[in-house]
């Protein structure tokens, strides 16, 4: 489903691409992907569009750090590395505790057993558009995509 996920989040989501559910599922399943894979990824936009546009306390939104506790389930399916990332996010303000969250409800709804960095780094850009933060979610797409070391001076 995970790759579903990232086919539409860049060839429909991202790019506000106009269509109805009923001509992008027969485009899907034309390009090879599994109908249940379509109803799940459809299931899983929505889902994130809902966590996005409810309403919040300030106080849920603040940028201050909050320390998170992972439950035995979320540490199993969500990997040290994946952890590091979105912590790290956290901590250089890319993102505030409440998307952090979303993010972590994200990572758990997948399909897949074990969440990798990639997979994990994918599914903070699309809550960080979501919430429209076009400048930080630039700084996870870089993060994303460029491959090559820092170097140090």
């Amino acid at each position: 489903m995970f790759e579903l996920l990232v086919y539409l989040f860049e060839n429909y989501i991202e790019s506000d691409v106009p269509t109805d559910e009923q001509t992008l599922t027969k485009e899907l399943a034309a390009a090879g992907f599994d109908s249940e894979d379509i109803s799940l990824a459809f299931t899983w936009f929505s889902d994130l569009a809902a966590l996005a546009d409810q309403s919040y306390s300030t106080s849920a939104t603040t940028t201050q750090a909050a320390n998170r506790i992972y439950t035995q389930d979320e540490l199993k399916k969500i990997g040290a590395e994946s952890r590091s990332f979105v912590m790290f996010l956290e901590q250089a303000g890319v993102m505030n505790p409440l998307e952090r969250e979303i993010v972590i409800d994200r990572l758990m709804a997948l399909t897949e057993s074990d969440i990798s960095l990639d997979q994990a780094k994918w599914i903070s850009l699309m809550v960080l558009w979501r919430h429209g933060k076009a400048r930080d979610y630039l700084f996870v797409e870089d993060a994303l995509f460029n491959q090559t070391p820092h170097t140090l001076h």
